[in-house]
């Protein structure tokens, strides 16, 4: 297909069903990881925000937890929109409305997960390593006010992207370089690549000013540099490979062989995939690391573990 004539519904439906039957196998299996991430993390996620709502009510709670509830609606909200995908990869729907609608929520929900996940850690880069500067940390105390920002934000610089008169589902064909897809893909990856070394650069501070902070306690210590580092990891797996074979497939010319083209478009749904695992991990990593929470959590849905549960400090450094 020449690259300078805007993609259709049927001439794209027609080259993702023709790449989906000569590997059915993967994208049944691919169909398959996003329906298990889907349950999985829409049960875990749901679970995890009845607890804001009803016991720890998070509106009246530290500031911390307003960032977390809303770290969690977005991983929720992301999630809806997996059926979609996992009918996507198997039958290759383009109906156009079903697909703007999913790719908003992709969109949106996966930059905000992103964004509450970075001003979370920007929080607790302060409130650790430079616990003086009050005036930085009343502002990141305006929680609801940021959440809404952020939430705003977002959905202009997501709806802009929503406007051709046609946006793929799929990942087998190219976009025509317009304005908008120009819009869309800076803000895919602005979204990523700065996040990460923002992330990368708290996460650093932090664990050497636990270091210094801590004094024989090597457990607590030990624990607060695992979560801190496991953030940066799940975010280094989830979206970097993900964020680098989208760099590639953009580049692709026409002339790159078909064959290379569909290996890299297979590559990069399956990276997709894995990028969803994030709204599966976040839960745990940000929510059930804090004791207080983790206890609550398996008091209210796991009572059976509770007699091998063994106490532990209610202080949780990494966690405040």
């Amino acid at each position: 297909m020449n690259n300078s004539t805007q993609p259709t519904p049927d001439t794209i439906d027609t080259n993702c069903q023709e790449n989906v039957d000569k590997n059915r196998a993967l994208y049944i299996f691919y169909s398959s990881v996003v329906v298990l991430e889907f349950i999985l993390g829409l049960l875990l996620n749901i679970t995890v925000i009845h607890l804001f709502i009803f016991k720890l009510k998070f509106w009246k709670s530290k500031t911390i937890d307003i960032f977390l509830f809303n770290l969690v609606l977005a991983d929720i909200l992301l999630l809806i929109g997996l059926p979609v995908k996992a009918y996507n990869f198997q039958q290759c729907s383009e109906e156009k409305v079903v697909c703007k609608v999913q790719l908003f929520l992709q969109f949106i929900n996966r930059g905000a997960s992103i964004a509450f996940l970075t001003v979370i850690s920007i929080y607790r880069y302060f409130s650790v390593v430079h616990p003086g500067k009050r005036k930085v940390l009343r502002i990141l105390k305006l929680s609801p006010q940021i959440s809404v920002f952020i939430w705003v934000l977002l959905g202009i610089l997501t709806i802009p992207a929503m406007l051709q008169s046609f946006i793929r589902c799929n990942s087998s064909e190219k976009d025509e370089l317009t304005t908008i897809v120009l819009l869309r893909e800076i803000v895919f990856f602005t979204q990523i690549f700065i996040p990460f070394f923002v992330l990368v650069y708290c996460s650093i501070r932090i664990i050497k000013r636990l270091k210094q902070k801590s004094v024989g306690d090597k457990t607590k210590l030990w624990r607060a540099m695992f979560l801190v580092t496991s953030v940066v990891l799940v975010f280094a797996v989830c979206f970097l490979p993900y964020a680098f074979t989208r760099v590639v497939q953009l580049k692709i010319s026409g002339l790159v062989m078909k064959e290379e083209k569909v290996t890299v478009v297979k590559l990069f749904d399956g990276l997709l995939c894995l990028s969803y695992l994030n709204c599966l991990l976040d839960p745990i990593l940000y929510c059930l690391s804090s004791s207080k929470f983790k206890k609550l959590y398996i008091s209210m849905y796991l009572p059976f573990l509770l007699e091998k549960e063994q106490p532990e400090s209610s202080e949780d450094t990494a966690d405040d």
